[in-house]
């Protein structure tokens, strides 16, 4: 059985159905803890490899996605896997692209999307999604 994050540690937002997903800054160490049992890599290169099963979504910083369908896949995915699992999501440093993905897992969770920025910017990070055309992905996320 795996144990899930711990609501209060670093990054971990809590989503309204009780899911626990943990974002974070790949420029950062790695948490205490529990490590993830799946994550998603925000990243414009691939990341090394990680000792847990990972996905990783050609993302550049402060843009969008490369590929919008199979980043509204691999959101619906971990936002499925958070039910049951340690799912983590990360870029470079835990902000924009982070928050990005996590206020779309936000809006899998039931967030409206013309809330789901201001939610995880209250329940994540102030600075999460940081251009205006991260947060109109966010508001046309379904």
């Amino acid at each position: 059985m795996v144990t899930a994050w711990e609501p209060a540690g670093a990054g971990v937002l809590r989503l309204p159905s009780g899911r626990l997903v943990r974002g974070r800054g790949l420029s950062r160490p790695l948490p205490a803890g529990p490590l993830p049992t799946f994550a998603l890599y925000l990243l414009g290169q691939e990341p090394p490899s990680v000792a847990w099963e990972a996905r990783w979504l050609r993302w550049p910083d402060f843009w969008l996605p490369s590929n919008r369908t199979a980043t509204a896949d691999a959101l619906r995915e971990a936002w499925m896997r958070a039910e049951h699992e340690r799912v983590e999501i990360a870029c470079a440093g835990g902000h924009g692209r982070t928050g990005t993905a996590l206020a779309c897992i936000a809006v899998l969770d039931g967030v409206p999307s013309h809330q789901a920025v201001a939610y995880v910017r209250e329940h994540y990070a102030s600075r999460a999604v940081e251009t205006p055309w991260q947060r109109r992905f966010v508001s046309h996320f379904e």
